[in-house]
């Protein structure tokens, strides 16, 4: 399985160990002679100790050091001045030389490595140029020895480096695993808003997509939560005028002529009911739906349509309205019109005649108030949290409607990114109020194109 765990940690482990290969390789290949000069026993500080023995106990005494030397490591020296002469032969006589040679043409190989490095006295200020013939097989029984720690030193660099990739990899495939894990749940439906309680607790990236997620299947949970409700409620809602219109049509069958002249205005009563609240119905759906591009939005002639409208519905009413100069907002016309008038046709049917219907609009910096107050009996404290849920309808009311214009004006504040507020006046009546931001609407509700 060609899983993102073993991908990110091979690609870690491949680069660390190309990279150490490489480092090693490269240092190898461009220190070759430095690193036998500084490490090897025959070779390492020579140069300082046989300067300070020539100096001090005369050319015999470090003769004889380097023929000592040779016998230790097999490894022969010759040291020269700065006018290029030799200071002393040390251990490659004319025969020693001639004997290389013929070893050379014989094997066509060479069977020694030569290395050079100088050296000034700190002494007498001289510098020695020493010229060192180390035999191809005592260096590679050397590599072979010093190689060893350095191997070993990377080998647990490696297997370090190779834990702290392991643990690097399962800090991220973990909560991978996861987020997968509940992207399934929550397509099922079996989602749990505490099984991404742990890692939203990180502080990382992965944290922050955690708690969006928390957040995003907390919004859907109680999105499907609420589109099962409406189904129910549809379900009952519709089952009522159905039923009566079935009923109405039994009774027609029967009836007789006269009688059908009666039942007739009650079925196309019924029929106009049923239309109405799938119309309804229907205005709530289009608002969960893309709403298009935002516009800008102008309150005075909305409040003139508004006002015309009650006119139409109930002449006998008085509307109040003011619009506060310079009053600015981005939205949707036609979704802003259809709250305002669902609040003011909810006013209407429960506004005493005789009594000014109040519709005004205001702003301060960062809202835009929108208020409809009426001279209404009220509602009862413990209903105001429910009036804006589908198909809810306070006890006790008994004038028509189904529950729906609240939550069509709600969904259209939510859409603005703003939100509805039900209370009642302190001086009686009951008011209703939007309260929407002057700015443009939230980024989960513009276009998908402008987001």
């Amino acid at each position: 399985m060609r899983s993102l765990f073993w991908r990110i940690l091979a690609t870690f482990w491949l680069a660390i160990a190309l990279v150490a290969g490489l480092a090693v390789l490269l240092g190898h290949a461009l220190n070759q002679d430095t690193w036998i000069v500084n490490r090897h026993p025959g070779v390492k500080q020579l140069s300082q100790i046989w300067t300070e023995v020539y100096e001090r106990q005369g050319p015999i005494a470090a003769q004889f050091m380097l023929e000592r030397h040779r016998h230790r490591f097999h490894i022969d020296v010759q040291v020269l001045a700065e006018n290029g002469q030799p200071v002393i032969r040390g251990t490659f006589p004319a025969r020693a030389a001639a004997f290389e040679a013929r070893q050379q043409n014989q094997a066509g190989r060479l069977p020694w490595r030569r290395l050079t490095t100088d050296y000034t006295s700190p002494l007498s200020g001289e510098t020695y140029l020493f010229i060192y013939r180390i035999p191809n097989t005592e260096l590679h029984a050397w590599h072979r020895d010093s190689l060893f720690w350095p191997l070993s030193a990377l080998g647990i660099a490696l297997i370090v480096l190779t834990g702290f990739s392991l643990l690097l990899t399962l800090s991220i495939t973990r909560p991978l695993d996861r987020l997968r894990s509940a992207v399934h749940d929550l397509g099922q439906t079996t989602y749990q808003q505490n099984s991404l309680a742990r890692l939203a607790t990180r502080r990382d990236e992965l944290g922050v997509l955690a708690k969006d997620f928390n957040r995003m299947g907390a919004r859907l949970q109680r999105l499907i939560g609420s589109q099962r409700q409406l189904l129910r409620d549809v379900s009952h809602e519709l089952r009522s005028p159905l039923a009566r219109l079935r009923i109405a049509i039994a009774l027609a069958e029967r009836a007789t002529p006269a009688e059908r002249e009666v039942i007739w205005p009650r079925l196309a009563k019924e029929c106009d009911r049923l239309e109405a609240l799938i119309s309804e119905i229907l205005e709530l759906a289009r608002l969960d739906a893309e709403p298009g591009a935002a516009s800008p939005v102008s309150l005075q002639p909305i409040f003139q349509q508004l006002v015309e409208n009650a006119r139409i519905v109930a002449p006998n009413q008085r509307i109040d309205s003011q619009v506060q100069d310079g009053v600015s907002l981005r939205g949707w016309p036609d979704m802003l019109e259809r709250a305002l008038d669902n609040l003011l046709r909810n006013a209407l049917r429960f506004n005493p005649e005789g009594m000014p219907i109040e519709l005004r609009a205001q702003a301060d910096a960062n809202w835009l108030i929108l208020t409809i107050r009426d001279h209404g009996p009220g509602v009862d404290d413990e209903h105001l949290a429910r009036l804006s849920e589908p198909f809810f309808r306070a006890p006790g009311q008994t004038t028509a409607g189904h529950g729906l214009g609240l939550a069509i004006a709600r969904r259209a504040a939510e859409r603005h990114g703003g939100e509805l507020l039900l209370s009642n006046h302190p001086q009686g009546g009951f008011v209703a109020t939007l309260k929407l931001p002057r700015n443009s609407p939230p980024e989960q509700v513009r276009p998908l194109e402008q987001a």
